[in-house]
């Protein structure tokens, strides 16, 4: 007979193990996956994992490690202030679009003046608080109302899909674009455009964000009261409350900073990889942030590198696509089972596997 018996406390070693163990579940139901596809596994596992780092192309496929998962970074470090004090802000990918619009309806108010030393600080400071004000929605009703932080953040994800869908066919969209939706392309006008610092590298200013939020979370959960009034709560509510924790404080920060994140997020990627507001200008980095934000163990060293591995995954998927022919939706399966698997083993770091009746009284 097989039972789980609660440890007396977390397990420190399973606490660090459980992320690789995930990881490694995962490529062996994966490649299980791609050969009931008809592709071989060993060939799928090595396009995705070893070619965008090792192969010929490598030196084109490496900068893209850091496009695609500043967002991923960034987003994840937000969520992960509100996911260790309890607080579940499952919308990130709605308040990601939004500060996207935010920062892309700014720069193009301003079109085409040539003054990159105030327009593109200013669509920053739009986007970061264009998400903020999203986020605050679900905060507000939250803290007056009692509501459930997960449904209404999550549901105003598809609000915010529907105002995407509205700007880029109407307000956003460009005069000169014969009709099509879509707004101007904001990476090629100099003054609202996110592009890489230094040539061929990948790094631009949205790299630089991830960078500096990375620090600064590291910094604020080890040294700031902030942390140790989220890392109390996540841990004990009961004794937080009895500390003089403010539960509406917390909540509102938590949640206005997840959003802030993920709008400065949107606002880097509408200036820079995708150029401009479009109808499926979002991709799910909000959703998938989430996967980052658990696999890096909710810690912002490793959540910048769990975003590395999950950028790696999308770059080695899209050269499996067009390599492999693999479906689409067989990427976003492999990747979803990391997750998964994460939650699954998970269980190890409060349990222990025992075999054999439980004893009696």
């Amino acid at each position: 007979m097989i039972r789980l018996e609660r440890r007396p406390r977390p397990s420190t070693t399973w606490t660090y193990a459980t992320p690789l163990l995930a990881v490694a579940l995962t490529i062996l139901f994966g490649a299980v996956l791609f050969a009931m596809l008809g592709k071989d596994p060993f060939v799928a596992i090595r396009t995705i994992f070893w070619d965008p780092l090792f192969s010929e192309f490598a030196s084109f496929y490496r900068p893209q490690l850091l496009v695609k998962g500043a967002p991923l970074v960034l987003i994840a470090i937000g969520l992960s202030f509100g996911f260790r004090a309890g607080i579940w802000n499952i919308g990130a990918e709605g308040q990601y679009i939004i500060g996207a619009l935010c920062g892309a309806a700014v720069g193009l108010a301003f079109y085409p003046m040539e003054a990159r030393w105030l327009i593109f600080p200013l669509m920053i400071v739009s986007g970061a608080f264009g998400g903020f004000l999203w986020a605050m929605i679900p905060g507000l009703l939250k803290v007056k109302f009692g509501t459930n932080e997960i449904l209404v953040s999550l549901m105003l994800v598809y609000v915010a899909e529907a105002l995407l869908a509205a700007m880029a066919l109407g307000a956003l969209r460009n005069p000169e674009g014969m009709g099509f939706p879509g707004s101007r392309n904001l990476a090629q006008w100099s003054s609202s455009s996110n592009r890489e610092i230094w040539v061929r590298t990948g790094i631009h200013w949205g790299v630089i964000a991830a960078v500096v939020a990375t620090i600064g979370a590291y910094v604020a959960m080890a040294r700031h009261i902030l942390g140790f009034q989220i890392r109390l709560t996540g841990q004990s509510p009961r004794a937080a409350a009895f500390s003089g924790v403010n539960p509406s404080r917390l909540i509102l920060t938590c949640l206005g900073l997840s959003g802030a994140l993920a709008g400065l997020a949107g606002m880097f990627e509408v200036a820079g990889p995708a150029g401009q507001v479009s109808i499926d200008f979002n991709v799910g980095y909000g959703f998938t942030a989430i996967i980052v934000a658990f696999l890096g163990r909710l810690h912002p060293v490793g959540i910048l590198l769990a975003g590395l591995l999950m950028a790696l995954t999308y770059i080695g998927g899209e050269i499996a696509q067009s390599q492999l022919q693999l479906p689409a939706a067989a990427i976003q399966l492999f990747q979803g089972m990391l997750l998964f698997f994460l939650l699954a083993v998970d269980v190890l770091t409060h349990f222990r596997v025992r075999l054999g009746r439980r004893a009696t009284a």
